[in-house]
């Protein structure tokens, strides 16, 4: 059983919008620390944005107000609405959780997250 699952990816033209969705598996996955990451060829995984279970929101700086994440405890999907994509955007991205105990103060850390969905791709032309 997969326990994250993403949707939403595609390709879109500079300045466009997407919105990712990502199924989680149980509730479990969506109470905690959880998130989306992304992986560019040639860069490193790093951190976009997260929501913790009181529903705090943290983002990378190179959002820069463009992104929103969100969730949904009654379907335990979570969200990410990109506006003002830029071809910096591009990337595979990945939704990411923690164990329900785990607090979202590190979120920008790959390491504190226990489940990776498998990643959907976004591109973005110029």
């Amino acid at each position: 059983q997969e326990h994250l699952v993403e949707s939403g990816g595609g390709s879109v033209q500079d300045g466009g919008s997407l919105t990712l969705s990502c199924a989680a598996a149980r509730y479990a996955y969506v109470s905690g620390c959880i998130g989306w990451f992304r992986l560019a060829p040639g860069r490193e995984r790093e951190g976009v944005a997260t929501i913790d279970f009181n529903g705090r929101t943290r983002y990378a700086d190179f959002v820069g107000g463009r992104f929103t994440i969100s969730k949904d405890k009654a379907t335990n999907t979570l969200y990410l609405q990109m506006n003002s994509l830029k071809p910096e955007d591009a990337g595979m991205y990945y939704c990411v959780a923690a164990h329900p105990e785990q607090r979202c103060t590190r979120w920008y850390s790959p390491f504190i997250y226990n489940y990776w969905g498998q990643g959907t791709q976004v591109t973005v032309s110029s």
